[in-house]
């Protein structure tokens, strides 16, 4: 390969949340490829594992990952990896963090302890992240200060509120984990 011929640089995002919350819908919204998605039917085998409450309509759940796309030029590709949200799965978290370089927690104002687990798995590992509140039915019954409050977010964390379907929401919270990242102190 030549230079001209470079592969282009790729930027690992993960993106994590409870189950139901839209994960794969944020993921769907953006790829600009028709998103690989390991969903599976629920079963009368989850009942007592995996709780539906706030999400009683659900009938699919992702089992392993969500994979989108999207490439910014020809020098720069972007991988999406949504994760299940069930703690069953949880396992699989540790390995699609490999080489992220950020996140997006995606949570649900109904369920919002449904997001704890992942924002201490980013806190933890040390990995900045940004949290993107979906409202159902373009309902948010919480505003920002209550919701950072009831998160526990540090004030730099970004919090962004609107439609996982919506791309121009995915955009925007992509974009707000960028210069999340950008502002990010250096490590010395």
């Amino acid at each position: 390969m030549t230079d001209s011929q470079a592969a282009p640089a790729a930027v690992k995002i993960l993106i994590a949340g409870g189950f139901g919350v839209g994960k794969t819908t944020l993921v769907g919204s953006v790829s600009e490829v028709a998103p690989l998605r390991t969903e599976e039917y629920l079963t009368r085998a989850s009942v007592g594992v995996d709780f539906l409450d706030g999400v009683d309509s659900k009938d699919t759940t992702t089992v392993a990952l969500d994979f989108g796309r999207i490439t910014i030029g020809p020098e720069l590709v972007v991988y999406l990896f949504g994760t299940p949200g069930q703690e069953r799965f949880w396992f699989m978290w540790n390995d699609l963090v490999n080489g992220a370089l950020g996140g997006v927690v995606i949570a649900d104002t109904r369920r919002l302890e449904s997001s704890f687990a992942s924002i201490d798995f980013f806190e933890s590992r040390q990995i900045p992240f940004v949290v993107a509140i979906n409202c159902f039915d373009g309902v948010n019954s919480r505003a920002s200060a209550e919701i950072r409050a009831a998160l526990d977010l540090d004030p730099q964390v970004p919090l962004l509120i609107g439609d996982a379907r919506s791309r121009p929401f995915g955009r925007d919270v992509l974009l707000a984990l960028v210069d999340h990242l950008i502002n990010q102190p250096a490590l010395v």
